[in-house]
């Protein structure tokens, strides 16, 4: 337990039902559904849909949508991968054509049909007791009404300014007055409100149809965008099967690649060779930690795409052997790039919910824009910021993850669920892009080897090699001295410029009937039980 002379948070306990989000308007809204008579599913909709109005850099209906969910808790577990795909014009040939020679943030060649709303509409009507209208209503009623502006909110808002003014219809609509709206301010999205009122009306059809598509897509093209309505009218997200490992009892589960879920779970089996030091803070867990990441970053890079359109070795790189090779190249002493030992065997900005109902049926739920507001583009009658995802392709012939038509970027975003004894007793998430796979490593060796509870576990200091140059980030409590010591072994690192991610987290007590919820101090969320 923390010690309460001090500041934090104390997990939150429950029995009838638990909700935890970044937001706290999007945590109530969802026990509110669960009152009501919805479950878990309907609760993390109506949450999420609500965190597009009131956290609408982090998330919005332009964007992709990943869950799991595990009715009446029990073994069997439903995968959804509710992500888009690239248009069917976009070949390598051309963009070549078009003198297109990297995939950037505000490109409309970086805009994938977004999969966000097919999916909720999906798995509402799968797995959902309440209709989509009532699940829109909260968010419909913040945005035509009227949020207050939170603080974490307003400071990615402020760190996003630039990107904001980039474009006229994202300006006018965050913008007001060309001024970020300050801490307790109310905003209003009005243009988002008919939207989702639309969504919740009309279904799938109110956005990958008629108007709203079409002003989409030709917001698309005037910017030289390949989209079609035909693009949009194919959206449809897919049932996967879920991957899983066993670490030290439990077992751990996630989405199937194209997202890095694999990459989490490969980055578990290399930390179950290990000991659990003493000290999380000490140098030598840091040291591995990192080291570990490089390795698991670095099989993402090379290995992971869209396995509908490439072969991704799923049985490889969840591989104890695999597991086992990169564990072994990791030195002691000093920081190196892996480079031989990842060759396999022969043969940034998001939302995460949790929510658990009293049938104990559990949703762990992901919805992004990618970056902060996306790649910018905003549709001016519709108010819908459009997903830069397809920034995750690479523009290489033969990867595989390079562009093609219909076809799914390497993704981010990954919910994640925690089993004993063929049930199931956590649903948890991070955000945080490129860090959500270290992001699951952390939690979850820090709540299971470290034996911290489902608060602290989410409090603890955190740190991630960027995959892309190498440098470490890592946060302010970790002491100076410590950092000096991982740089004598070669780390780059800098203090993160901003907290590192955020997460949410519920656990099952099937013994006693006790919810536990826990919510990352990091963001302006909370988990409330009742």
């Amino acid at each position: 337990m923390r010690n309460l002379e001090l500041p934090g948070r104390s997990p939150v306990h429950g029995k009838n039902g638990m909700a935890a989000t970044s937001h706290a308007l999007a945590t109530q809204v969802a026990i509110e559904v669960l009152k009501a008579g919805g479950n878990a599913m309907d609760g993390a909709i109506a949450a999420c849909a609500v965190q597009c109005i009131v956290e609408p850099g982090s998330t919005g209906i332009g964007g992709d949508c990943f869950a799991l969910y595990a009715p009446k808790g029990g073994e069997k577990i439903h995968a959804f991968n509710g992500s888009g795909k690239a248009p069917a014009g976009a070949t390598l040939e051309k963009l070549t054509e078009l003198g297109v020679t990297e995939l950037t943030r505000t490109s409309p060649h970086s805009v994938i049909v977004p999969g966000a709303v097919d999916a909720w509409c999906q798995l509402n009507a799968d797995h959902g007791r309440m209709s989509m209208a009532e699940l829109m209503a909260p968010a419909v009623e913040f945005a035509r009404n009227g949020f207050p502006i939170s603080s974490r909110v307003n400071s990615d808002w402020t760190k996003n300014l630039d990107h904001i003014n980039s474009n006229e219809n994202l300006q006018a609509i965050y913008l007001p007055n060309g001024e970020v709206p300050a801490i307790g301010t109310l905003h209003y999205l009005p243009a988002l409100a008919n939207s989702l009122e639309a969504i919740g009306r009309d279904g799938r059809s109110a956005f990958y149809e008629g108007e709203l598509a079409q002003e989409m897509v030709d917001t698309l093209q005037g910017f030289g965008g390949l989209h079609t309505m035909q693009d949009f009218a194919d959206v449809k997200g897919d049932y996967v099967t879920p991957i899983s490992i066993d670490y030290r009892g439990h077992t751990i589960v996630e989405c199937p690649p194209q997202g890095q879920g694999v990459i989490a779970l490969l980055l578990m089996n290399m930390m179950e060779q290990a000991e659990i030091a003493e000290d999380l803070l000490s140098v030598e867990r840091i040291h591995l930690e990192l080291e570990a990441c490089r390795r698991g970053y670095a099989s993402r890079g090379l290995y992971l795409g869209d396995p509908t359109q490439a072969n991704v070795s799923v049985d490889d790189l969840l591989s104890k052997e695999y597991a086992q090779q990169l564990y072994n190249d990791i030195s002691a002493s000093n920081s190196k790039h892996p480079v031989d030992a990842l060759k396999l065997p022969e043969h940034r900005d998001t939302v995460y919910i949790s929510v658990v109902d009293k049938d104990r049926n559990a949703a762990s739920f992901i919805n992004t824009l990618f970056w902060g507001w996306g790649g910018g583009i905003t549709t001016k009658n519709g108010g819908i910021v459009l997903t830069n995802r397809g920034e995750g392709f690479v523009l290489e012939k033969g990867h595989p993850n390079c562009i093609a038509p219909g076809k799914r970027p390497l993704h981010t975003i990954i919910p994640g669920m925690i089993q004993k004894d063929g049930k199931t007793v956590t649903s948890f998430g991070v955000m945080g892009g490129e860090y959500q796979a270290m992001g699951h490593l952390q939690f979850l060796t820090r709540y299971l080897d470290y034996g911290l509870d489902i608060q602290e576990a989410q409090d603890a200091p955190r740190w991630m090699v960027d995959p892309f140059t190498g440098e470490v980030e890592i946060e302010g409590a970790v002491p100076d001295a410590t950092v000096e010591k991982l740089c004598a072994m070669g780390h780059t690192i800098e203090r993160a410029a901003s907290p590192i991610g955020g997460s949410q987290a519920i656990t099952i007590d099937w013994e006693t009937g006790v919810l536990t919820g826990g919510s990352d101090p990091r963001k302006d969320g909370c988990a409330i039980g009742y």
